[in-house]
């Protein structure tokens, strides 16, 4: 029999790290609530034809198809062997596989919005905290199953939408306290230099090749758009795009040399500045800045685009989103438009492991731990839990009677602050000892003031 293991990019996660997670989802999802999102869940597996086409020709090539029930190993099988086949290769055999693992929560929510339009009162602004799952080569802060947190709101075009997005993820790492860079760009700004490359049917090709820049670098963008058709004048006008430097004002107006006669890049610049011109961000941990280089490689942005990174650690991005303003005509619901961003829970918690920027109070579980010492003496003990746990103090008792040694020694590997003895000479008195392991102070309280009063240290 082979050891037991975990499939490829999944990963266990105990009591420590689950704790950390937890405490990265309920700050998340108190921001998402202070700004007036509601909760929203959708289930784990989408028909295949609702997801695939939507995510540009790498994306497709990452989503986990599930076989239909009852094939018991299809490639046994003349016919099942050549559409199996298929499968491997990407394509949708639909007698062997309808139904996939959604990829990410932005389709699966315009699948939402699209089916009960006639029931949301608009504009409506959603979050949703689910795992997703991609058939990626598994690295750091890369994984084949992870957790993404997004917000979206749909049924408005106002850039009203675009600046509380990024203040919203200015409050969110705040309180994370992470640093982090919040950079932003338009799609329309994209199309507007594929226009100038010689027409729009070349955007799918540049944002591709663009959104692999800090990946591969500048010489292999280059080749992969000779690649992709484009000349050398082309490639030549894309390179001085893509090394426009400094502040955002210096920026724009190198990028207005660049495209600003087009009417797309226009309007994308524009787009930019009104963002750019509200408040400053609400913490100074937090930078906003254009990045002309971001892509977001993704078929249905439309306008503004997002994405994050941590200051101080090398890590790709741990957010990002943008504007889709026509995402529910993808299943013929059109005229809805929306905007929406994402955080990368499993790389934010990886980013905070490396920067130590977890609470100590974080990784509080059990406060205190009655010894157990005999049944009559265990009874009591138990009594007195039972009041402290509706006090809400986390308490439990030790599960037999033990040598001390054994005990003390359990309370310090489970990181138990708190030791409660009685003993026989306790019971009789009607008396407890509390003792806090780390300083070593030892009260003695009637057990009436222990249950009614007694705080964790």
């Amino acid at each position: 029999m082979s050891k037991p293991s975990l499939p490829q990019g999944t990963r266990d996660f105990n009591a420590s790290v689950v704790r950390k997670r937890q405490f990265i989802f309920s700050t998340i999802q108190q921001v998402f609530q202070l700004y007036g999102f509601e909760p929203l869940e959708t289930p784990a597996m989408e028909n295949l034809d609702t997801l695939m086409g939507k995510y540009g020709e790498e994306g497709d090539k990452l989503i986990f198809k599930i076989l239909n029930n009852g094939l018991d190993r299809p490639e046994k099988h003349a016919k099942a062997k050549e559409d199996f086949d298929k499968i491997l290769q990407g394509k949708n055999v639909k007698d062997l596989t309808e139904r996939a693992l959604r990829y990410d929560l932005t389709i699966p929510f315009a699948r939402y919005v699209a089916m009960n339009h006639g029931q949301l009162t608009f504009p409506y602004k959603r979050y949703q905290m689910q795992p997703v799952w991609r058939a990626d080569r598994p690295q750091r802060g890369r994984y084949r199953e992870f957790y993404q947190c997004d917000a979206d709101v749909v049924g408005s075009k106002s850039l009203l939408n675009e600046v509380e997005l990024v203040q919203l993820y200015a409050t969110a790492f705040s309180k994370l306290g992470v640093p982090v860079d919040i950079r932003i760009n338009n799609r329309k700004i994209l199309a507007a230099l594929a226009e100038v490359c010689g027409g729009a049917d070349k955007l799918t090709d540049i944002t591709i090749a663009i959104d692999k820049l800090d990946k591969i670098g500048i010489d292999k963008v280059k080749e992969e758009l000779a690649q992709r058709g484009l000349d050398a004048a082309q490639i030549t006008l894309i390179e001085k795009y893509l090394f426009i430097t400094g502040t955002d004002a210096e920026k724009i107006d190198q990028l207005k040399n660049i495209i600003g006669e087009n009417e797309l890049g226009k309007n994308g610049i524009e787009e930019l500045e009104y963002i750019l011109s509200f408040a400053a961000l609400p913490t100074k941990n937090c930078q906003l800045q254009t990045d002309f280089t971001l892509a977001r490689g993704l078929n249905y942005y439309t306008g503004t685009i997002f994405e994050v990174k941590a200051i101080g650690v090398q890590m790709g991005s741990i957010g990002g989103g943008g504007r889709y303003d026509d995402l529910t005509g993808l299943f013929d619901v059109p005229n809805i438009p929306g905007v929406g961003i994402s955080f990368g829970v499993d790389r934010i918690f990886d980013v905070m492991e490396e920067l130590q920027l977890f609470p100590e109070a974080v990784q509080q579980g059990t406060q205190v731990l009655f010894f157990n010492l005999g049944d009559a003496e265990s009874k009591a003990a138990f009594g007195l839990m039972q009041q402290l746990r509706s006090r809400g103090i986390s308490a439990m008792l030790y599960h037999e009677q033990a040598k001390f040694d054994k005990q003390f020694k359990f309370a310090d590997k489970k990181g138990i602050a708190n030791v409660v003895v009685i003993g026989s000479n306790e019971l009789e008195q009607g008396i407890c000892k509390v003792k806090h392991l780390a300083s070593g102070n030892e009260q003695v309280l009637t057990q009436q003031d222990f249950a009614a009063q007694w705080q964790p240290a």
